[in-house]
């Protein structure tokens, strides 16, 4: 059995996401076949196997960072909340069910059967197993059925190293008042301390460092200064989020940041290209002549269609369009775009039908099947505009809806889909109107080929009078660069002699 090693935070948003990260890649370097777990994640943003089945995104980018391919036993439970107290469960890769968080806290015990398991047959194929918590293990009112914390490192028999965010403030409380909560058994678990997104001078922090190892009789493994690493972490994707605005390029994208955006690391690639800048749009007011609106993906089309509608930014859309905008929808995103959005079984809302935005010729049917998918394919039925002169360039990612789209006789396919799960096939995706100006794809990491960003993006370039571009990595190279700083930096200010003898390796 490989040797495991469990990362718990004082809170969310702590950065367990990316320390876990850094430590595969750490192990990687030194030669040791590692893989990623979290046993429960809660998360929008998922990602769809080879096989065809739905993980959370950060054990992908995890798993990446461990120079291996992502598989459903690095993260065996997703939660995707559907409503305050709703979630869609997926189970290994298929959804399971719709529950209410209260069915869910009962279900959870009939979980630990399936999890050993599947953690035993993940830490027999592997030199070292990187267990990452979920919020903090001091949540006391759910610790009697905790599966992800405590409950986790049990089954596991793991060592647990607890991390706290010093950028947030109160790092000494939450840290100590997080182990003094633990009962005797789960603090004695606790190996060593973690203190993360240091800015200052660390001479000015040691006697507080000292003063808690005191307080706590836990060793303080290393002070991480904060960083800015283009990974795509959900908790850096999110202040992306709130920072609204990235980039200060020729060529203005303002994305749509609905209230159940998902799968926003679609975006993720634009930080390659300087001649791009991105706004996330929450407001009307905050429309300024984009050469591009995005309408991405959504957990809850309906209801984000409602709220588009509702607080106007529908008519800055429309607005938007009828000067010029291009329009580009992605997944939910996409099926916004038409004339109608039907829910005859009540997939998503109780609402039968809906009127779409109308800048598509097209009509999207919920079903109760889930599409979940890896496809490549190619760029067909381009005559004028965006592409024009450069079909067949190649794209590639993965579906996630449960809808069907109808094109009408205004509307013709966007992309060819010549391999899905790796299968050859023939299938068409997406649908482009007859100005070649809006267009919609279920495919989620349609920008990540850089080829067709590239071309998407001096297009806009060069309808504005600059030059191209200039030739760009790949988002693959991209990635492996971020990956070794990340690495580099944690290596450099964490204890690691200590942490591999806490693990006995």
């Amino acid at each position: 059995m490989g040797k495991g090693i469990m990362l718990q935070g004082t809170a969310s948003s702590v950065g367990k996401s990316l320390l876990t990260a850094a430590l595969c890649r750490i192990f990687y370097q030194e030669g040791y076949s590692v893989a990623p777990f979290k046993s429960q994640n809660m998360a929008l943003n998922s990602f769809i196997t080879e096989e065809g089945l739905e993980m959370g995104r950060a054990q992908v980018f995890q798993a990446e960072a461990a120079g291996i391919k992502p598989t459903v036993l690095m993260n065996p439970i997703l939660l995707k909340p559907t409503a305050d107290s709703h979630a869609q469960v997926i189970i290994k890769g298929k959804v399971h069910n719709n529950m209410t968080a209260a069915n869910y806290q009962e279900f959870k015990p009939q979980l630990k059967n399936m999890l050993t398991e599947i953690y035993q047959e993940l830490s027999s194929s592997y030199d070292v197993v990187v267990i990452e918590g979920a919020g903090s293990p001091a949540e006391i009112n759910l610790k009697h059925n905790d599966i992800v914390n405590m409950g986790m490192a049990e089954i596991a028999d793991a060592p647990v190293l607890l991390i706290g965010d010093i950028d947030r403030g109160g790092v000494f409380a939450s840290i100590y008042g997080t182990i003094m909560l633990l009962t005797e058994e789960e603090r004695e678990r606790v190996k060593g301390i973690i203190i993360n997104k240091f800015r200052g001078d660390i001479k000015i922090l040691e006697p507080g460092l000292k003063m808690l190892e005191e307080l706590t009789g836990k060793p303080v493994l290393g002070v991480i200064p904060h960083g800015d690493f283009c990974i795509e972490d959900e908790d850096s994707v999110s202040d992306r989020l709130q920072r609204r605005s990235i980039g200060e390029g020729k060529v203005k994208i303002d994305i749509i940041c609905l209230p159940h955006i998902s799968n926003y690391t679609d975006f993720h690639v634009f930080q390659l290209f300087p001649e791009v800048s991105v706004r996330y749009v929450t407001h009307l007011d905050q429309f300024e002549a984009p050469d591009v609106i995005i309408i991405p993906g959504t957990k809850n089309t309906i209801e984000d269609l409602k709220y588009l509608r509702e607080t106007g930014m529908e008519r800055g859309i429309i607005a938007a369009y009828y000067k010029g905008t291009v329009i580009f929808g992605i997944c939910g995103g996409y099926q916004m775009l038409g004339k109608t959005i039907k829910d005859p079984m009540g997939v998503e809302s109780r609402i039968d039908s809906i009127r779409g935005l109308g800048l598509l010729d097209i009509e999207t049917v919920f079903e109760s099947d889930k599409v979940t998918t890896q496809v490549e394919g190619r760029v067909i039925n381009i005559t004028s505009g965006i592409f024009m002169g450069q079909e067949a360039i190649s794209v590639r990612g993965y579906e996630i809806h449960m809808g069907r789209t109808l094109l009408g006789e205004k509307t013709k396919p966007f992309i060819e889909i010549t391999s899905k799960l790796g299968q050859e096939t023939i299938q068409m995706d997406g649908a482009v109107d007859d100005n070649n100006q809006v267009f919609g794809s279920y495919i989620h990491g349609i920008f990540d080929e850089v080829s067709f960003t590239s071309a998407f993006i001096n297009y806009f370039m060069a309808k504005k009078g600059y030059s191209k571009g200039e030739e760009t990595i790949t988002l693959e190279e991209f990635k492996e660069i971020q990956y070794n700083k990340l690495a580099k930096a944690v290596r450099d200010n964490l204890n690691m002699e200590e942490i591999y003898r806490i693990m006995g390796v």
